[in-house]
């Protein structure tokens, strides 16, 4: 059976750079779907776009869908027949829905019993019949975050479709998107080669669009961006401000893209840094110049969608555009110093932080509480500053500097408080507290930026949850995930050996004036909140049964499950791990809830209890000195020891002895060991 390739262009008016990257993930996924669905295997899926096409190649696809024998389950042998063993009207229909006679049904035993069922060969029907009606479900189906109709078609997508190219094997494969047919006919680039022409396979229709100014691999665009780029940046006596993220927006707003240089006056380099790169990336997606020592030089490069005859005429239109921002950018900058932070802080007793929650002056006093708290546990040195810090972060939210440039709230704190003498460490928390703004992102550097970052974020936490804002599958508006992970990560980076229920409790104390819901219970749900965060965020370097095991344990100490789960991955290497994991399991299975009474020696009847009580003794020491110490890898070392007793135990001990004094002994001896082990983890949870 001869393998064949199919292609799928979408020709659109321009989708926002935003949405290009999911559609792309999806479209592979979805067709990964439908072609394991219609049993047509490929070796290859390679997706790309441009802000005008989403297009889609599958390489070695069959010609023909491969014969298979289906086997459809009807009702249950009970259903199927009555008393006199006669098909009723269930075997009857399932019958007649398969196209089959009653006489030609089987009976096949599953996990919920006897059912029905019927064996048919299935031809296998052509690829390109096929292709038609899985084309259209992949269009229809391809999500964004908003989509539009145009005309009175009753079709939606992100923008307008203006064509479609789908081919198999070299032929159309025939459906109707809206009032557009498919074909063979993709067009060039809107500007530089507005016209059409036909393709007849993939390879083609790359030759094609570069041939009509379109690159239509984003990878190979983005490394064209980036070798331009650099190119331009060194030309004019500088290096290329590295940003990846800007890289990728820019990617998807091109065609055919070229590096242009422009220049803004040197006396805009008095405003802060952040600002102006700032203002350059965010709403002009400029990249930054840069000397040999990382300083800002004062000029740009814009990225253009076309080849220009003269790109003075373009430069001088960024410029243009660009000092207009800049100059604003110094107004807020010179106008914002005219009022201190102290102000600014006062000011905040106007601005409504959650309708629920009171004004943002009455968040800073709670999370300001927490931080002082965090600082008299763990670094009293800095209590002060910490205060200070917290006191001032929040006020330059309601200066015209953030107002204009919200994404810089923080940083221009720091600068204006450098500005008016402040302690650089508390200027420095002041832009700190903030982070980390994604997962995986920069943490705070300092014990003070650390502290106040926590409070902040869980204070926002405990409030949301406190008056029912909490975040659902669908939607997280407050961004509760992000600020719980942002938590979880500062703990663990700085190794902060605290209480997750102490602050939770202390935080919800804090907020009863304005709490909603029992606090025990928002006390609960915040705490599986982060549970459910940390899983996820261990998951993705341990193993999951590890993971599950420490957290099943013990969930509070955050460093200490942490290291519990690193100790428990080294152990799974160990020769004595299964056997110890299924010895345990036995032990839970047994003792069920336990029976924490003293062990009897009186009562053992056999050599084999005694040798685990003196084990069990022997290693209990040692056990809580590790755990005392931390030392999880030798506690788990330590209750290794007990495999050969405990396996010994088990075969010659009936744990469920007819003595009830007896069977309760040996309970208690087994609840002890499971005891030992719970305080690493469920072992019962570990594959």
């Amino acid at each position: 059976m001869s393998a064949k390739e199919l292609f799928l262009e979408i020709g659109t008016e321009e989708i926002p750079a935003g949405f290009i990257p999911r559609a792309l993930a999806e479209m592979e996924s979805m067709m990964v779907r439908e072609l394991a669905g219609a049993r047509l295997s490929f070796s290859e899926i390679k997706t790309m776009a441009t802000p005008r096409r989403l297009a889609l190649v599958v390489k070695d696809v069959p010609a023909v869908q491969p014969d298979a024998e289906i086997t459809a389950t009807g009702p249950s042998i009970k259903a199927a027949y009555d008393a006199e063993g006669k098909p009723t009207k269930a075997a009857e229909g399932f019958a007649r829905g398969q196209g089959v006679d009653v006489s030609a049904l089987k009976t096949i035993s599953t996990e919920k019993g006897e059912y029905l069922a019927v064996t048919k060969q299935e031809t296998g029907r052509p690829t390109h019949e096929l292709l038609a009606e899985i084309l259209p479900r992949l269009v229809t189906n391809i999500p964004f975050k908003k989509s539009m109709r145009w005309g009175d078609l009753d079709a939606r997508f992100a923008r307008p479709i203006h064509w479609i190219v789908a081919l198999f094997d070299g032929i159309v494969v025939p459906f109707s998107f809206g009032n557009v047919e498919s074909g063979t006919i993709s067009r060039g680039h809107r500007f530089m080669a507005n016209t059409t022409f036909p393709v007849r396979d993939f390879a083609h229709y790359q030759e094609e669009c570069e041939r009509h100014f379109v690159i239509v691999d984003p990878e190979r665009r983005k490394e064209i961006i980036r070798r331009e780029s650099h190119r331009v940046a060194v030309a004019a006596g500088g290096h290329l401000l590295p940003d990846e993220e800007l890289l990728d927006q820019i990617v998807y707003l091109v065609e055919y893209p070229s590096a242009v240089h422009g220049t803004f006056p040197a006396e805009f380099l008095k405003v802060p840094r952040e600002v102006l790169i700032t203002s350059m990336r965010s709403h002009q997606r400029y990249f930054s110049i840069v000397d040999e020592k990382g300083g800002l030089l004062p000029g740009f490069i814009t990225i253009n969608n076309t080849l220009t005859e003269d790109p003075s005429v373009v430069v001088k239109g960024n410029e243009r555009v660009l000092r207009a921002r800049l100059s604003d950018a110094r107004f807020f900058f010179e106008e914002d110093q005219k009022v201190k932070l102290d102000e600014r802080v006062e000011a905040l007793k106007k601005v409504v932080y959650q309708q629920k929650l009171g004004t943002s002056f009455e968040k800073m006093e709670r999370f300001r509480a927490l931080a002082e708290g965090l600082a008299e546990q763990l670094n009293p040195a800095v209590k002060t500053q910490t205060s200070r810090a917290a006191t001032l972060c929040k006020a330059d939210l309601v200066s015209g500097m953030v107002g204009e440039f919200p994404e810089v709230q923080g940083v221009m704190g720091r600068e204006y408080a450098l500005l008016e003498g402040e302690d650089r460490n508390v200027a420095n928390a002041i832009a700190e507290h903030y982070l980390p703004i994604q997962a995986g992102g920069e943490l705070p550097a300092s014990d003070i930026g650390a502290f106040v970052s926590i409070a902040d974020k869980l204070d926002t936490i405990c409030g949301c949850f406190g008056v029912g804002l909490i975040p659902t599958g669908a939607a997280d508006p407050y961004a509760l995930r992000r600020a719980t992970i942002g938590i979880i990560s500062i703990i663990l980076d700085k190794d902060y050996r605290l209480s997750l229920q102490s602050m939770i409790n202390r935080s919800l104390e804090l907020l009863t004036a304005k709490l909603t819901r029992p606090q025990e219970q928002v006390a609960a749900d915040v705490h599986d909140f982060f549970r459910g965060r940390f899983v996820n965020l261990l998951a993705n370097d341990f193993a999951a049964d590890a993971v599950d095991a420490a957290v099943s344990a013990r969930f509070d100490d955050l460093v200490d499950i942490r290291d519990r789960i690193a100790a428990l991955a080294a152990f799974k290497s160990h020769p004595d791990f299964e056997p110890l994991a299924g010895a345990f399991k036995r032990v839970g299975n047994i003792i069920k809830e336990g029976n924490d009474a003293p062990v009897n020696p009186a009562l053992f009847l056999d050599p084999a209890e005694g040798c685990l009580h003196e084990a069990v003794l022997s290693a209990q020491n040692m056990v809580d000195s590790r755990v005392m110490s931390g030392e999880w890898l030798d506690a788990l070392t330590e209750i290794a020891t007990l495999r050969g007793p405990v396996d010994t135990f088990f075969e010659k001990v009936m744990v469920m002895a007819d003595d009830l004094n007896v069977r309760e002994n040996r309970l208690a001896l087994l609840t002890g060991i499971a005891r030992m082990f719970g305080k690493v983890a469920d072992f019962s949870k570990l594959a």
